[in-house]
């Protein structure tokens, strides 16, 4: 848990306001997700203002939490390893997008569902902390905020949102107002809620119906935000079905490891899928997995991808 309190988050970091939430509304459930929600927002806190008087005291606040948070959880991989802390937060998130995505392709709207849209996009931004998004996060960040927006508009225009992925057009999500009564950043103070508005017009307009979402088989019986993955919800709750890719057949006839000659950085990779797989399995996550581990498998035997 985090340490102190914060001071009164400075206009100067609003765009940093709902991470600092989300990590508030994680630090029981998820602590590794919530440290690097913080250090998301320390290191984005810096690049804006850092010399402000108002500033360097909040950061200086922030700080302190992330401390405390990293002496507490200080034998966790995810917290000591950045290459396990990056697995970790981007299958939480993916988590996240993979719920709001099965609601959404239900017909299943709902608060739940637009939040988890859109903290998964927040949690993506998260993932920059360990460096460059890959394309698919990047364009998933933006399918989340743009759903998010145009369902939280849809219904509050009494409209039927239409399900799955369709041309974007202009939207704008106040999520303040979608959370009033809600806690603010620094706990035991009250703040005016303000028009942080998520503005979707600065996404380019196109067409998201040739995206690719990954299948969302192994989403949760309840919405991620609420309920952690190592939580038996019901006992009446069976697990999903899930697809596990076959083998590939490449593998039965790959060389062994000791024909190929592996550089540094194949090992590196060879240790990312690892890690990939591992935190899968944290959320039961077969498939993805058995995929990071066939490709972890065909680098060592050959050498490449």
């Amino acid at each position: 848990m985090a340490a102190a309190a914060l001071p009164p988050l400075p206009p100067q970091f609003k765009s940093i306001q709902h991470h600092l939430r989300t990590a508030q509304e994680l630090d029981k459930r998820e602590p590794v997700v919530a440290y690097y929600c913080r250090l998301y927002a320390m290191q984005t806190g810096m690049k804006i203002d850092s010399k402000t008087p108002e500033c360097r005291k909040f950061l200086s606040k922030l700080m302190d939490q992330l401390e405390a948070m990293k002496k507490q959880f200080g034998d966790n991989e995810a917290i000591t390893q950045e290459i396990v802390g990056s697995a970790h937060v981007e299958n939480y998130a993916l988590k996240m997008f993979l719920y709001a995505d099965n609601e959404d392709r239900a017909g299943q709207f709902h608060k739940n569902m637009i939040k988890s849209f859109y903290t998964a996009s927040l949690l993506i931004d998260v993932l920059t902390v360990f460096g460059e998004l890959s394309e698919e996060n990047v364009q998933h960040r933006k399918y989340a905020r743009w759903k998010a927006a145009y369902i939280h508009n849809c219904l509050k225009n009494g409209e039927t949102p239409q399900p799955g992925p369709i041309g974007m057009e202009g939207e704008s999500f106040d999520v303040e107002r979608e959370e009033a009564g809600s806690s603010s950043v620094h706990s035991g103070t009250t703040q005016p809620a303000s028009s942080s508005t998520y503005e979707a017009n600065n996404i380019p307009s196109s067409n998201y119906t040739g995206i690719h979402i990954p299948p969302g088989a192994h989403a949760p019986a309840n919405t991620p935000a609420e309920v952690p993955h190592n939580t038996v919800t019901s006992n009446t709750i069976q697990p999903a079905a899930q697809n596990v890719p076959l083998v590939d057949p490449s593998l039965y006839s790959a060389q062994s490891a000791g024909e190929v000659r592996l550089t540094p950085e194949d090992f590196a990779r060879a240790q990312k899928y690892c890690k990939y797989a591992g935190s899968a399995l944290q959320y039961e996550d077969v498939s993805t997995a058995v995929q990071n581990l066939q490709k972890a498998l065909k680098l060592l035997m050959t050498g490449r991808e």
